[in-house]
Parts: C-alpha cells; sequence; structure tokens
C-alpha cells in the first residue's frame, strides 16, 4: 500500500517473531530484576530520592505572549509559507541535546523540539513572576523546575527521540536491551555509572604516582613520595584533599596528575588519604578533622623531616578546614609551622555559595539525618546531589546514551573518580552544612570553636595563593574570591579558566584553558577582572614559580626525604588501603 508517495512495507512474521521476543526478554529481565530486589530489600539502604523543594505549586502558569509564541509555531508547522521562518535557535548552539541534524530535518521532531524549548522558556521564566516567597525559595523553585524541565526533555525519551527511534529499528531493539541492562545495573548499585566500570584499577592504571604510606591513624593515611630529583625544596608539601572524594584526583594518570608534577618540580610531596566512614566514625566532628587530621599531619611530616614549616594545600572543602586549621594556629601562637597555604576552590565565607545553598534548609538536614543511622552517610547520596547540579551533563546525557541508545561506556579517569564516592561522618557533616553552609559562622569572627577555641580568620597572617574557577558551579568564584576579605596576609589570587575539577587539573601539557592573575591591588573581585590578565595554558607554573619564592633553600634527597628511610618506616605502597575500601 502507499501513503503520500511513500511506500509502507507490513512487517513480517519473522518482524513479529522478533519484536514479541524483544519485549518478552524485556519483561523477564524486569521480572528477575524485581524478584531478587524483593529477596535483597531487608539488607539495602534506602532509595536515593531527589531531594525535596518546597513552594512548587507557586510556579505560576506561563505569560500571554506564551500563547502567541505557541500559535506563531503552529502556524510555522501547518503552513511554512505563512510567516517568516525563525531566526537560528542560539539555545541550539550550546546544547547537546539536539545537535543531530534529525532534530531538525524532520518536520515532526523540529516541532517537538521547538515547542519543548518553548515550553521550557517560558517554565523557567515564569518563576521570576513569583511573589510572596522569600529569595532562597525562589531559587530552590527555580532550581526545581530546571530540573523538572531537564527530566521533561523530548530526548529523554524513547518514542520522541529521532536517535533512538532510529537506533531501535537498526539493531532490532538489541538498543533497548542493552540499554535496560545498563540500567538495571545502576538501579542496583544506587548510582549513575559514567564510565566503562572495568577500566581502571587503583596502583595499575590509576594513581600510579610512586610512594608509600608512612602513617595510618584511624582518620587517614599519609602518603609520602618518592623523590624525582638529587636536589628538593627544604620546605616539603602537604596536601589535604577534599573527604568528600578519594585523594586521587590529583594523581589521576602520569600526564594529569598533579602530585607527580610536583614531586618532578623538586617538592617532598606528602598526600592525606581520608577513611571512608563508617560506623566506628559516628562520633567524629570539625575538631578531628582539624586538630587530629590536618595539625597532626602537619606535625608529623615536620618531625619527620626535621623541618619547622611545610607548605600546604587545602582542596575544597579541605581547604576550608585549613583556613581554620591556620586561624587555630594562629591562636595558639603557632602559626610559623605553615609556611604558605594554597586553596583550590576552597570557601571560608559561605554568603555566596551558590546553588549547594540550595540543599541546606530544615527540611534538608533531616533528610540528612534520617540516611545516617549507622552514623555515616552513604557517599552515593552526596553524588546525586552533585550530579542534580549538573543533570543535563551528568544525569540525561547517559540516559540517552547509554540507557536508551544502549551504548557502551567509555573509559574516562575524571569520571571514574567522580564515581567513586566517600562516606561521610554523619556527625560532622550535618554540623558541616549547618554551621557553614547555612549559619556562615566560620566567616563572623569568634562564631565556631575548634577544641575548644574561638577561631578568628583575621589572625591568619600566611602567604596564601587562592585559585578558583570561572566556570565552578561547585565553589563559585564570587564564594572564593572572599577569602580576601577575611586573611590578613598577602594573598595571590589566581582565576583559572574551566570549573571545579578541570580547572585545577590542567597540566602545562595539555595546552589548555588559561588563567587570570593580577598584579595591581583589587579591593574587589570587579576591580581584579578589570585589571587581570589573561595567560594561555596552566597556571600550575605561577604557582610553584609564587612557592619557590616562599623558599629557595635545597637539601638532599635522601635519608628522610625517602619514603620509609627515615622516622616513619613505609606501611604499604601508594596509593594505600584507604582509598581502596568501600
Amino acid at each position: 500500500m502507499t501513503e503520500t508517495g511513500t511506500t509502507i512495507t507490513p512487517p513480517t512474521l519473522e518482524d513479529m517473531q522478533r519484536w514479541t521476543w524483544v519485549m518478552g526478554r524485556a519483561q523477564q529481565m524486569l521480572l528477575e530484576f524485581g524478584i531478587d530486589r524483593m529477596q535483597q530489600a531487608a539488607a539495602q539502604p534506602p532509595p536515593i530520592d531527589s531531594l525535596p523543594f518546597t513552594g512548587l505549586d507557586a510556579i505560576t502558569q506561563a505569560q500571554s505572549d506564551f500563547w502567541s509564541e505557541s500559535v506563531k509555531l503552529w502556524q510555522r508547522f501547518v503552513d511554512p509559507t505563512s510567516a517568516p521562518a525563525p531566526a537560528p535557535d542560539p539555545r541550539l548552539t550550546r546544547d547537546r541535546r539536539f545537535s543531530a541534524p534529525q532534530w531538525r530535518d524532520n518536520p515532526m521532531f523540529d516541532l517537538i523540539r521547538q515547542s519543548y524549548l518553548l515550553i521550557a522558556d517560558h517554565l523557567i521564566r515564569s518563576v521570576d513572576g513569583i511573589d510572596g516567597v522569600d529569595p532562597k525559595q525562589k531559587e530552590q523553585i527555580r532550581f526545581a523546575t530546571q530540573g523538572f524541565v531537564d527530566a521533561m526533555s523530548p530526548s529523554n525519551f524513547a518514542f520522541t527521540n529521532p536517535l533512538v527511534i532510529e537506533k531501535t529499528i537498526e539493531t532490532r531493539g538489541e538498543n533497548l536491551l542493552k540499554g535496560l541492562t545498563h540500567m538495571l545495573r545502576d538501579i542496583s548499585r544506587g548510582q549513575l555509572t559514567h564510565s566503562q566500570p572495568d577500566a581502571y584499577e587503583l596502583g595499575r592504571n590509576i594513581a600510579t604516582t610512586p610512594g608509600k604510606v608512612v602513617k595510618e591513624t584511624p582518620l587517614y593515611q599519609l602518603i609520602q613520595y618518592a623523590p624525582q630529583t638529587t636536589e628538593v625544596h627544604r620546605t616539603p608539601l602537604l596536601i589535604f584533599p577534599p573527604w568528600i572524594n578519594r585523594y586521587y584526583i590529583l594523581d589521576l594518570n602520569p600526564e594529569k596528575s598533579f602530585i607527580r608534577w610536583a614531586v618532578s618540580q623538586g617538592l617532598s610531596v606528602f598526600v592525606v588519604s581520608w577513611k571512608s566512614a563508617d560506623a566506628s566514625m559516628k562520633d567524629v566532628t570539625w575538631d578531628d578533622y582539624i586538630v587530629r587530621g590536618q595539625i597532626d599531619a602537619i606535625d608529623t611530616v615536620r618531625d619527620l623531616l626535621d623541618v619547622k614549616t611545610v607548605h600546604t594545600i587545602g582542596y575544597c572543602v579541605a581547604g576550608t578546614t585549613l583556613a581554620a586549621t591556620l586561624a587555630l594556629l594562629a591562636a595558639r601562637g603557632e602559626a610559623k609551622k605553615v609556611k604558605s597555604a594554597t586553596f583550590f576552590t576552597a570557601q571560608v565565607d559561605f554568603a555566596k555559595a551558590g546553588e549547594l545553598n540550595l540543599f541546606v534548609d530544615d527540611e534538608q538536614l533531616k533528610l540528612v539525618e534520617s540516611l545516617s543511622g549507622d552514623g555515616y552517610l552513604d557517599g552515593r547520596y552526596m553524588a546525586a546531589t552533585f550530579n542534580l547540579l549538573r543533570g543535563r551533563d551528568l544525569i540525561w546525557n547517559y540516559v540517552q546514551n547509554n540507557y536508551l541508545l544502549g551504548q557502551d561506556y567509555a573509559p574516562f579517569d575524571l569520571l571514574h573518580w567522580n564515581g567513586d564516592t566517600t562516606n561521610l561522618p554523619a556527625k560532622w557533616h550535618k554540623a558541616y552544612l549547618t554551621d557553614l553552609y547555612r549559619d556562615n559562622k566560620l566567616a563572623v569572627p569568634g562564631a565556631i570553636s575548634v577544641d575548644g577555641t574561638p577561631i578568628d580568620l583575621r589572625a591568619v597572617k600566611t602567604p596564601a595563593y587562592v585559585q578558583a574557577g570561572r566556570e565552578d558551579h561547585i565553589a563559585p568564584l564570587e564564594s572564593v574570591w572572599k577569602i580576601n576579605d577575611h586573611f590578613a596576609g598577602p594573598i595571590r589570587f589566581v582565576l583559572a579558566g574551566s570549573g571545579h575539577i578541570a580547572g585545577v587539573v590542567n597540566p602545562p601539557s595539555a595546552g589548555k584553558y588559561q588563567y587570570w592573575t593580577s598584579e595591581a591591588p583589587a579591593a574587589t573581585l570587579t576591580d581584579f577582572l578589570a585589571a587581570a590578565k589573561e595567560t594561555p595554558g596552566s597556571w600550575w607554573p605561577d604557582w610553584i614559580a609564587w612557592l619557590s619564592n616562599q623558599d629557595g633553600d635545597k637539601v638532599s634527597a635522601t635519608g628522610g626525604r625517602v619514603p620509609g628511610k627515615g622516622k616513619l618506616k613505609a606501611i604499604e605502597d601508594a596509593p594505600g588501603s584507604y582509598v581502596k575500601s568501600r
């Protein structure tokens, strides 16, 4: 038979049998999975749900111009000559969901795409018209609306995505079965997969910089790296990575590894590898991470190498506690234990902490508490929160590619690390969210104490190197800048291209991105940006030049400078056992 000149071939018996088998196999997979989940239900953690938001019923209907634009859209679809063709949609150029030509070449899918973008745009804009709610609640509504809009994209559904339809016909449904396998595996894990699951192994092709674990406490392992130069700087470098992730973000592979690069620059490098929380850490608090974590590690390195002072780095939340550590040392008259402090995308004043602040209110804190029955918070919940901040890239992109299209996962070391979650001590995590994010106590002199001592960031005179990411959605540029409003010592502020991870993990050999510095005094971020000079490539050489100016003395890389050859004997090879614990 024919329709509008196109021959439609009815399905053969073989085709019908094939599709019957595909549907039956899919039902069987779901049934088997459901039975298995019922048998394991008592032993499984609660499901990861989207965090609730209040005030969603305040979202109003789109304004009157929405209807006008809708009529025009349908008019162009029914009669393309009745209205002028629209200008190219600027959103299309930056929206990878609709970059395939099928979304424009096929009139029906072009209509679906344009209708979705029109509705999405008006939904987001309608939030601005809501009255009678406080600014934070309005931001929560906007965030939830954006999440809803992204979830409802036609690219996320098999029958409204032309690529999925083509793939399904081409593979005769194999893509859907393969995608269902991916989805059921992720449900079993309670976590979305982003990278080929078995592509990386710690110590084999990731976290491979040679070193030894030279100390182990109930809170952390201390890793000392083997020198690569005959002489090293007298003052060693001690790195504090965030405890909400594994430390090896700074040691992904030899080309990307900040740790390996720092060792090659003639530094004696130590890294703290935090223990992933378990029930034994239910009473761990802020004091533990500062006093029995960071200060203990500082004193350990000083004693091991017989030096009076160390250089330090604090990444993200570990930078926040490093600021508190410096303030406590200043209050104790021990500030000279730290020669310099470098902050990677770290915040000390949370007044402008960005979208993560939307997850910190009484309801969210109750949820965190309810998920921490054994004294620790499963790291998958934090991973889900961070994925929500970039849902289009870290959730829905994988729904389309790996669930609907049935594509294999590509090996990607950074995304492998992103999915290698770490459990958090519940008591400390709740206090962190309450005291710092919600109440912003660290920014108020004397409002917060460590080990019974009130601290004041204004007492910190340690030279500091502060790096921020231009596109950072975890620690926004405006928030990181505010460290300048609190420290009393000299600060070199550097703005790196890209975001929270790529802005930090950007080796000189990659030749990517850029950074901005200013030698002129800047009272505000606006002043800094106006005077800043752009330099192509990595900011790492700028940092090592700054660090070398703090201390140019060199010593022989022998004795205690070699892991296991000094006062502390080697316990095991890097990367150690704590980073492998789950």
